[in-house]
């Protein structure tokens, strides 16, 4: 099993997670950068984790238009084009999706709460590889992800160099819905 928590909130939760299984491996990627703890009386708890992956913020409004869907610290990419487009007057949902593994044990009627098929406007975000996002994007997703290996230089000019910022997050979330 595979844990990628986004804050400390989150690494408590996967530590809990980690605790009650018996013989199950488990990798639990953390990150190297300095990520600061999402606030959580704004935010859901962090107890989705539990399940795989969690609805972190809500559309305000109605059904979201849009789903903003990251693992690990790319979650705050998708918080803060969250706030953008929840200040444009767009219904975005952001979606943590710390383990594959567990949440795709979830029962269909889980994931379609947290992923609901009829949303199909929906942008993941993964400074790594793109593989594998499309389960979670649809074929009419947007995935913001690594394409090509092998770039080194400081964080900031590689985030910058990919795309890898909340304002390409929110454009990716308008794009898709005109």
């Amino acid at each position: 099993m595979t844990l990628r928590p986004a804050d400390a909130n989150e690494v408590v939760e996967a530590w809990k997670v980690i605790m009650k299984l018996k013989k199950e491996p488990v990798a639990l990627i953390l990150t190297r950068q300095a990520a600061p703890t999402l606030d959580r009386t704004k935010y859901a708890s962090a107890a989705g984790l539990a399940r795989g992956g969690y609805i972190l913020a809500e559309a305000e409004g109605g059904k979201p238009q849009v789903i903003l869907i990251a693992t690990g610290s790319e979650i705050y990419l998708c918080v803060d084009a969250y706030e953008k487009l929840k200040a444009e007057g767009i219904r975005a949902r952001v979606v943590s999706l710390p383990s594959w593994d567990l949440f795709d044990h979830q029962d269909q009627s889980y994931r379609d709460q947290v992923l609901p098929p009829e949303v199909t406007a929906r942008v993941s975000v993964e400074q790594a590889a793109t593989l594998g996002w499309e389960r979670y994007t649809g074929l009419k997703g947007r995935i913001i992800g690594m394409r090509s290996f092998g770039a080194s230089a400081p964080l900031k000019d590689l985030q910058k160099k990919f795309g890898f910022s909340a304002d390409a997050v929110a454009q990716a979330a308008r794009d898709l819905l005109q």
